[in-house]
């Protein structure tokens, strides 16, 4: 199995929230019965509106929504059915072929398929420095970093995917997709964003360590950080 991660624009004059909305209600069982598996729905709507001071942004327009699921083999020949799926549903869209890494999975706030998973969640669309090795920035995000995120921030769900290849002409050239879900709070308090309500001493800390661990493998002038709504239709739709 291969999973596959696609960035989707919504279509000119369709506003973000119809957009998103849409994606949720037809894609998933358009995508089963094209043969994908474990669909996941990532959407930007009012319900995380508050984290918009949280957005990152590289690219002009950013993207709208994030489609992740699996294939039997991402082979081109074998994925076009579901490529043309994905073409019809939006303005345009970019794939990449990833490995994903499930760092904290999801048991405290499981959400019925379909249904909006509690809190929200963080999408990042990252670049390795250029004055690195791909090889010696992974080695800092898997060896050191992922210690780091997990021990300073206030994440209930962490999958980190590395980008294999992309599958689209003229995607974006990102190295690493990565997902984390926070409760609904870390939007606005970055206290609670940290793990640190209560303990000025230790948000200090926590955001220090967070914000160096983070530029040890990070180009910031190239990555998407985008708060979504995540909708999970893994177990079917």
């Amino acid at each position: 199995m291969e999973k596959i991660i696609a960035a989707l624009w919504a279509p000119d004059g369709e506003p973000c929230e119809n957009f998103g909305a849409r994606l949720v209600r037809t894609l998933p069982a358009a995508l089963h019965t094209a043969g994908a598996s474990g669909v996941r729905i990532n959407i930007r709507d009012r319900a995380v509106a508050p984290a918009s001071a949280l957005v990152q942004q590289w690219q002009a327009p950013q993207q709208d929504a994030v489609v992740q699921f699996w294939l039997p083999s991402a082979n081109a020949m074998f994925r076009q059915p579901l490529d043309a799926i994905l073409a019809d549903a939006c303005g345009r869209f970019a794939a990449w072929l990833v490995v994903e890494s499930t760092i904290i999975a999801n048991p405290s706030y499981p959400a019925a398929g379909g249904e909006r998973t509690w809190g929200w969640s963080q999408a990042s669309f990252i670049s390795f420095r250029t004055d690195m090795t791909r090889a010696a920035a992974i080695a800092h995000w898997h060896s050191h970093h992922t210690r780091v995120a997990i021990a300073t921030q206030s994440n209930f769900e962490y999958v980190q995917n590395q980008i294999v290849a992309p599958l689209t002409d003229g995607a974006p050239a990102y190295d690493a997709f990565v997902e984390e879900c926070f409760p609904a709070e870390a939007m606005t308090v970055p206290e609670v964003f940290f793990a640190a309500v209560g303990d000025p001493a230790r948000f200090s800390a926590n955001l220090a360590a967070m914000t160096e661990s983070c530029a040890g493998f990070i180009d910031f002038a190239r990555i998407d950080i985008i708060p979504t709504s995540q909708f999970d239709f893994a177990a079917g739709v």
